[in-house]
């Protein structure tokens, strides 16, 4: 197992305290390796005999997947007379699984660990048993700093070709790992069938399949687009498929609620409020973007915005696209007090300061910030860092 160090580091700094751990994020981001280096961490530590470890996905285990059973076995093996590391994986395979958490946090002295696939861990029942006591730590794929050191991509030159192909096909760490091209594309092709067909069709029950998937094709064919679900509706119409705006809303959140998507709602950075208009959806992967669409070396700078939009995610950022009177900010980011304007170019424009102006329009002190691809922009212009995609992925936040 290759380590995920960023994120261990969280399960680390969290444990023993009173708080439920949920890992949360898209199928196959590593969830389950997180756990298992967790879980060796433990072990390094003293602690091999206190861990009860069980990944739910596993067929020996679909036998517990009814509350009761599960209880049954837990008191078949677990003794009261020392500490327990509950480690469950994919818990939400499990009829009624919140309250048999927040049950065993009153029958036993436990640390609980749990993952998911879909958002809808976070609400509901777990959010009614365990207000204020648990704590969501997202997992993603890949950051480019992370594909570098999962590839052994140490020379100057060979880290350039891995921009490239970060950006071709993305970084889920089963696709990171092969090195066959074709492999790459079979493997992204599953991944994306396993999430639409299981995280969004099976939990959201629905059946119209073929639209669940030209939604999400038109939402990867228009990436840092302003999208409504009126919008959606109406284009589907056009072409053929009759639908309405609250059918697309409820297909939306579920695609939201699996983590293949993710909404930067629109914020006025004058106002300091959010809009509940026109909010723009990033894909969590390019390579999963490049994969269904059939196209890899088109809308570059979509996909480029798609890049840094992830990052700050990765960052730990809350991202918003920006509005200040009639211009637009690509991205208004917060971190506890940290607050950070970012823009994103495939280049800057040449005689035009259309990029630069909107940044200085903001009158406060915080970072302002230029992402662009090419490297002949790098330095400063008014004050503004523009920095290169390569380096600004790289960044420690």
């Amino acid at each position: 197992m290759l380590p995920r160090d960023y994120y261990l580091n969280k399960l680390i700094q969290y444990k023993d305290t009173e708080f439920i751990k949920v890992i949360t994020g898209v199928r196959r981001s590593g969830k389950s390796v997180l756990l298992k280096l967790f879980q060796s961490h433990l072990v390094d530590e003293g602690f091999a005999d206190s861990v009860f470890f069980i990944n739910f996905e596993h067929p020996d285990t679909f036998k517990l997947h009814n509350t009761e059973v599960l209880f049954d076995y837990i008191k078949e093996n677990v003794t009261k007379d020392k500490k327990i590391y509950f480690l469950f994986d994919e818990i939400q395979e499990v009829t009624g699984w919140p309250k048999l958490i927040n049950g065993l946090r009153v029958a036993y002295d436990c640390d609980i660990y749990i993952t998911g696939s879909t958002a809808n861990l976070l609400s509901g029942e777990l959010a009614t048993y365990l207000t204020g006591r648990y704590v969501e730590i997202p997992i993603y794929p890949l950051s480019f700093s992370e594909f570098l050191i999962f590839t052994n991509t140490r020379d100057l030159k060979e880290e350039q070709s891995a921009l490239n192909e970060y950006l071709k096909f993305g970084g889920f760490p089963s696709v990171v790992l092969l090195r066959e091209p074709l492999l790459k594309t079979d493997v992204l092709k599953g991944i994306y069938n396993s999430i639409l067909l299981k995280d969004v069709s099976i939990h959201g029950n629905i059946s119209n399949i073929d639209l669940l998937l030209k939604i999400s094709i038109y939402l990867m064919d228009n990436i840092g687009n302003p999208i409504s679900s009126n919008r959606i509706a109406n284009y589907l119409s056009s072409a053929g498929t009759k639908t309405k705006a609250d059918t697309i809303d409820k297909y939306l959140l579920l695609l939201e609620n699996a983590f293949i998507f993710y909404k930067a709602v629109r914020y006025d950075v004058r106002g300091k409020e959010r809009l509940k208009t026109l909010g723009k959806y990033y894909v969590v992967d390019t390579g999963l973007r490049n994969n269904v669409l059939g196209r890899i070396n088109t809308d570059l700078g979509s996909q480029i915005e798609n890049l840094v939009f992830m990052k700050l995610l990765q960052s730990g950022y809350e991202v918003f696209v920006g509005k200040y009177d009639a211009y637009e900010i690509d991205f208004v980011c917060f971190k506890n007090e940290v607050v950070k304007y970012v823009q994103v170019v495939y280049e800057l424009p040449k005689q035009s300061d259309r990029e630069t102006k909107n940044l200085l329009l903001i009158r406060d002190n915080y970072e302002k910030l230029i992402v662009s691809m090419n490297y002949f922009d790098v330095g400063f212009i008014d004050g503004i860092e523009i920095v290169h995609l390569f380096d600004f992925l790289q960044r420690d936040e």
